[in-house]
């Protein structure tokens, strides 16, 4: 039974490790993306629609 606990207190030392890495790298920058952004322009795929102003279609129309 006391094996338990050691093996309690271990593992939950190893996960704080683990959540002061993580919070580490995240404060330091390591996951902030600096490439995304300069290139996002040149794969934007949105089409513009035309505008179809009915008063010039109507008197072509009329011609």
């Amino acid at each position: 039974m006391s094996v338990l606990f050691i093996l309690i207190g271990i593992s939950i030392f190893v996960a704080s490790v683990f959540l002061a890495a993580f919070l580490w790298s995240v404060r330091s920058g390591q996951y902030d993306d600096d490439y995304t952004p300069s290139v996002r322009m040149l794969f934007d795929d949105t089409k513009a629609i035309p505008s179809i102003n009915k008063t010039q279609n109507s008197t072509k129309l009329k011609r």
